[in-house]
C-alpha cells in the first residue's frame, strides 16, 4: 500500500547511476579563472570580480599606500 517500496526501488535505482560518477573538482578551474591582479599586493582575483569589490579591497589593504 502507498508508494514506499516504488520510492526505494527508484532511490536504488539512482544511487548505482550516481556511484558511476566521479567527483568532479573545480580547483584548476578557479585557479586558472584568477586573471585580476592586485598590483600592489599581488592578491588575485576571479576574473568575474566587480570593481566596487576591488575598490573596498584596496581601501581595506592598501589606505596607508595611497
Amino acid at each position: 500500500m502507498g508508494n514506499g517500496a516504488r520510492a526505494q526501488q527508484k532511490r536504488e535505482r539512482n544511487a548505482k547511476s550516481n556511484a558511476s560518477k566521479d567527483p568532479k573538482s573545480q580547483l584548476k578551474t578557479n585557479e586558472a579563472a584568477k586573471n585580476v591582479v592586485c598590483q600592489v599586493c599581488r592578491q588575485t582575483f576571479l576574473l568575474t570580480v566587480r570593481e566596487p569589490a576591488l575598490l573596498q579591497h584596496a581601501e581595506n589593504k592598501h589606505s596607508k599606500v595611497r
